[in-house]
Parts: structure tokens; sequence; C-alpha cells
């Protein structure tokens, strides 16, 4: 056993399937290894006002199937002062807590940093449906929302076709177009509208419409980004050019929701035990990822100054085959 003898796990930012996964990978792989673990729930919050509980191997018994996050979560603008994170370190002193594993994305990780610079060790674990931490090809949580959105999707597209219309469906993704351009090639979307990519209502998606309408196409799924947004605009747009009947669709945060696929949880478990060796071995403020479907680390400060970008061959893949 390394020099950690406590670690701390918590979640932050918006929840993720698989985060439970995480957390319970993290527990039973830091008893392995001879360590205690505190829980610290509701995010940073936690830290700040000493919301501290013990977990052992039974208290994370029977949530590997479960979505959400049995710690809770939260976004923490206090954190954010000096003074929360002064609160946060003497909490973590106070409980005798030398490292703290923290899931989520790039705000999360900022926080480690943060906290980091007071003597606190962290390991970040990306969790976020939105697959947007650029040091990881994936992050927890990304699969199972792709399946819960491609599963609405062919529901809603059985009364689509059944009427003839258009429907214009908004998925998650405020900055990044990871879930929607995947989504629209899984789902057979006309058009996928993302952040990464300006477009032309009337190129884009009218001119579509009516070319496929020549080769007898009747009904259409016109998917569309967070970040894009103005899907009720969109709609309206489209029934007034075309005549079609059109609807719009947020699907909203049941993407967030829903256990875990096997994926993500397989993926969860790979990064928290990473996690957890590393401390043991006396390797800290790290943030673990994906490459090659190989588990990586990064320094956190190189991690967060990487860029991703969106694979330009998925674009002209939906373009190809959305006709």
């Amino acid at each position: 056993m390394g020099e950690i003898k406590t670690i701390g796990v918590l979640t932050s930012g918006g929840d993720a399937p698989g985060m439970n996964p995480a957390i319970r990978a993290v527990v039973r792989s830091a008893i392995y290894y001879g360590m205690n673990v505190k829980g610290v729930r509701h995010g940073y919050n936690g830290l700040i006002n000493d919301d501290i509980v013990d977990l052992n191997l039974r208290s994370v018994s029977e949530i590997i199937h479960r979505g959400g996050t049995m710690l809770y979560t939260a976004r923490s603008k206090e954190f954010m002062t000096e003074e929360g994170q002064q609160k946060a370190y003497e909490t973590c002193v106070k409980h005798g807590i030398d490292a703290l594993v923290v899931i989520g994305g790039d705000g999360s990780f900022r926080g480690c940093q943060a906290i980091s610079k007071k003597g606190i060790k962290t390991i970040g674990i990306p969790g976020t449906i939105d697959n947007d931490i650029a040091c990881s090809d994936y992050t927890i949580g990304y699969d199972t929302a792709l399946n819960t959105a491609m599963e609405m999707i062919d529901k809603l597209r059985d009364t689509t076709q059944s009427h003839e219309r258009c429907s214009v469906v908004e998925v998650m993704g405020r900055h990044a177009g990871y879930l929607a351009i995947n989504t629209g090639i899984a789902t057979g979307a006309l058009c996928t509208l993302i952040p990464e990519k300006e477009f032309d209502i009337e190129r884009d998606i009218i001119g579509r419409i009516q070319e496929t309408q020549k080769q007898g196409k009747k009904n259409f799924i016109i998917l569309v980004a967070e970040g894009v947004g103005k899907v009720f605009d969109i709609a309206n747009y489209i029934e007034m050019r075309t005549g079609i009947e059109t609807r719009a669709t947020v699907l909203g945060h049941v993407q967030r929701g829903g256990s875990p696929s096997m994926r993500d949880r397989v993926t969860a478990a790979e990064m928290a035990v990473e996690a957890v060796e590393l401390l043991n071995n006396g390797v800290y403020n790290r943030v673990i990822g994906m490459h090659d479907n190989k588990v990586v680390n990064y320094d956190i400060d190189e991690a967060l100054q990487m860029k991703k970008e969106l694979d330009p061959h998925l674009v002209s893949i939906a373009n190809i085959i959305s006709i």
C-alpha cells in the first residue's frame, strides 16, 4: 500500500449513466488495496458543507445497474471562490481524506486542479453523456445516452411515418455534436445540425426535403443538437416552406437516465480501478482517459489544455447516407 490511507469519491456536474458503477469500482478497488473510502455527497458542495459518509463493500452493493449517482451531484458556484476551496480543503483534512477521485466533466476537473493546489491529491474520471472530454476518446455515460436517444427517436419515427410528418428532434449537446451526429446516423435522420458546423436552413433542410420528396419520401427526421437550439422555430419554418405537418420534440433529460449499458459499466470499472491504482502507486493529479480502447492518463494541467474535434468523417457519412 502507498501513502494514501483514505480516498474521497464524488460525482460532479451533470449526471451520467455509469457513475454508480464507477463509484462501486472505486470503493471496492480502494478496499482491495487497504484504503478507507469516504463518499462526498452533492459534488463539491458536499466538501464545503461537510456532507461526508463512510463507504464500504456493502454500501455500494446493488447500484451497478442503476442510473444517476448514489452520491448525488451538483454544480457549485461557491467552490469557484477561494473561500469555498479553503472550506473544501478543511473538510478533507477533518476527515483524513488524502486524495479525491472525481467523476465528471471539464468543470469537475478544474475543481480537481484547484484543490490539488492546496495539497489534496486528485484523479479525474470522465463521466458525461456529451463525450466532450478532450483527453479521452470515450466518456462514461455516452453509450447509454446514445441508445436512449436512438430508442426514443425510433418510437417517434413510428408516428412520424404514420402521419407522413416531419419531426424536428433536439438531443443534448450544448457545445459538442457527438451525441447528435451519431444518433442521426443511427436513426437515419435526413439532416443533423451540430454546434461545430454552420448550416443553411434552405440548403441543408428545405432543399434536402424537396429532393427526397421527388424520390418518394414522405416522412422526415431532422436532428438538432441542443447547442444549435430553436427547434420550434425550425419546425415552424419547415411547415411554412413545405406544407408538411411538422412537430418539434425535445428529448431533454431523459437522455441522462436509465440503467447503464454494458460498455458504460465495463468502462467505469476500467477507469475507476486505474484511478485507485495510480493513487496506490503514488501517482496523482491526473485525468483518466481512453485512447484506442486502452486506459490512459494525463497530467491534469495537460488534460485541461487539450482540444477535441468532431470526426469530419462522421459528418460526411451522415450526409452521404441520409438521402
